[in-house]
């Protein structure tokens, strides 16, 4: 156990956020990059660059409970995980794009609801403290990606290719994403120890349970606004169930 009754799975999660934080900075910071490459205004470069800012620190956050939980190990960080690579054939705009409906879209729109649900039973004051920070700035991170989508989608001369390049990449997308979240092999965890919830954790059900709630209540909308079935291609992504 660590410190305050911590168990080791609280400190392997809290540092494994550290490091998601990490790359979290690192692709926020490659965006605001790829956006002035590319001539995007200037509010979505200054958004880019305070999502970086924020993003580090909330990783700093995050350690902070890292240590206080009693972890003592320093980063390990993948460091080719940290660099994106564009695509030499294809216009930049369609790498913005990826990573925006990738990063944006999808990760940071079902982290709003996961981060929100990580708080409800969480009282330990270090880690509430951190996850109500790094819950406040999700929804800004959220709305900046679906605001950057609609603006390439409406981008003169490149937005009808952009619009077939997100029709044609999201079901991998969505792969991506289930695989990230454990899709249905974790719904067997429906339970966590009170003190592990106490720390910010849930059981590891909730995040495809979550992850369908996002489904549903946010990612169709969203896209339907935008002209494009999202619901369509969850499916061909996720493939038919016994």
């Amino acid at each position: 156990m660590g410190k305050a009754g911590a168990s080791a799975r609280v400190t392997e999660e809290w540092l494994r956020r550290v490091e998601a934080e990490y790359q979290s900075t690192a692709a926020a910071a490659t965006m605001a990059l790829w956006l002035v490459q590319i001539g995007a205004s200037p509010d979505l470069v200054k958004d880019a660059l305070r999502i970086a800012r924020e993003e580090l620190g909330h990783s700093t956050l995050s350690h902070r409970v890292y240590v206080a939980a009693g972890g003592k190990a320093g980063l390990a960080l993948d460091r080719g995980a940290l660099t994106l690579p564009t695509s030499a054939c294809e216009p930049l705009e369609h790498d913005v794009a990826r990573l925006c409906v990738d990063m944006f879209c999808l990760g940071e729109t079902v982290a709003v609801r996961l981060f929100k649900e990580l708080r409800q039973r969480c009282d330990v004051p270090v880690a509430r403290r951190a996850l109500d920070r790094i819950l406040r700035d999700e929804v800004g991170h959220r709305e900046f990606g679906w605001t950057l989508l609609g603006w390439l989608l409406d981008h003169p001369g490149l937005g009808p290719g952009i619009r077939a390049l997100v029709v044609r990449e999201l079901p991998a997308s969505f792969g991506r994403l289930r695989a990230l979240y454990g899709a249905d092999a974790n719904r067997t965890e429906t339970a966590l120890p009170r003190e592990d919830a106490r720390w910010g954790l849930m059981p590891a059900a909730r995040y495809v349970d979550l992850l369908q709630a996002t489904l549903d209540r946010d990612y169709v909308p969203r896209f339907h606004r935008l002209g494009i079935d999202a619901r369509t291609a969850h499916l061909a992504q996720a493939g038919p169930r016994g």
